[in-house]
């Protein structure tokens, strides 16, 4: 099945999923390598940024990680910037739930967002943005096949010092099917 692997499942995010995904976005351990702005939101902040730019959009699709086992929420995958023209997407991903950290589902996710991202969507260019402190990030993103393509440098400022943000991209012709 497309949006399954052996552990997890990507199901479509809803509004229902607001209350979830503003606990993770209120997590600063959560979102200090992932987020540009770290804050703490408001309830209806976030359920407006669901409802504008996660669900609103015709050029972002957003799927929340399910581990399968506990049918468990862990996380959210989103393809964002879909440029249908060129055949561009920058992809974001976040676990949420810091139980399932650095047990793999980061990889599993990543292979399944891919292989809908080309294998479906056929897309040409899948494109992330990781901050250089982030070096698990890295390492995962450069397995799976991405490339480095810049750096914005000193673009972020976390814990007192500045960081540079990495750019990274995988082409379709890049990008064997993983099952």
């Amino acid at each position: 099945m497309l949006f399954e692997s052996s552990r997890i499942i990507l199901r479509k995010m809803t509004s229902e999923d607001v209350e979830l995904y503003h606990t993770w976005r209120n997590d600063v351990e959560v979102m200090k390598s992932t987020a540009p702005f770290l804050d703490i939101y408001h309830f209806d902040e976030t359920r407006e940024f669901v409802n504008q730019v996660i669900l609103g959009s015709q050029f972002s699709k957003s799927y929340i990680i399910v581990e399968k086992e506990s049918s468990r929420p862990i996380g959210i995958t989103s393809l964002v910037n879909i440029d249908y023209k060129n055949r561009n997407a920058e992809c974001i991903i976040d676990i949420g739930d810091k139980n399932f950290w650095g047990k793999g589902y980061g990889t599993e996710t990543m292979k399944l967002i891919l292989d809908y991202s080309f294998l479906e969507m056929n897309l040409h260019r899948i494109l992330l943005r990781v901050f250089s402190f982030n070096n698990k990030a890295i390492r995962l993103y450069e397995k799976i096949g991405f490339k480095h393509e810049g750096r914005s440098r000193e673009s972020i400022f976390r814990e007192g010092k500045w960081h540079d943000i990495i750019h990274m991209g995988i082409l379709q012709s890049e990008y064997p099917k993983i099952s």
